[in-house]
């Protein structure tokens, strides 16, 4: 099986191209890759008009993803995410502010302008949860459930036992 053989498909209400664009634009490594058109062709069945965008199909650092053009019938919602792995706060703080335009989140939890949902999650935090001493995973999974976005230095004086 190759290696890239799964595209996520993204429904949008008109406004693929115009997130597709965002997505780039915050993404290193991304494109659109092609655009395709209503055609009149099925026009009583899909009841776009001909000539506009139906499907936008792009690459974020390597992930396909495909914004379809769909129409209102369906909405995001937070039972799918995308976790965006940080290396560091100002990683954090990038994706944060980007994808979030001062929007509010939970648990590093934030919703985009289009309602899709972002996971920013810096790396340390997976090795905290997973730590084997469970009093020190304990203290870091308490503290993140008290944050919007995620605080490395917060995280780790949790984790340490030097927060009171």
């Amino acid at each position: 099986m190759p290696l890239n053989n799964i595209t996520t498909c993204l429904w949008f209400d008109g406004c693929a191209e115009e997130a597709a664009n965002h997505y780039i634009s915050i993404f290193s490594n991304s494109r659109i890759t092609s655009i395709q058109r209503y055609t009149a062709a099925g026009k009583e069945h899909h009841g776009h008009e001909p000539g506009s965008v139906m499907i936008v199909e792009f690459e974020l650092n390597g992930h396909k993803f495909v914004g379809l053009n769909g129409g209102p019938q369906f909405k995001f919602t937070e039972a799918v995410s995308f976790m965006i792995h940080c290396k560091d706060q100002e990683e954090v703080d990038w994706y944060w502010e980007k994808l979030g335009e001062g929007r509010e989140g939970d648990c590093g939890w934030i919703k985009d302008k289009f309602g899709l949902s972002w996971q920013i999650v810096p790396n340390q935090l997976k090795k905290m949860l997973s730590c084997e001493d469970a009093e020190k995973s304990k203290r870091a999974m308490e503290k993140m459930l008290t944050m919007g976005k995620m605080d490395i230095e917060g995280l780790e004086k949790a984790f340490d036992g030097q927060e009171q």
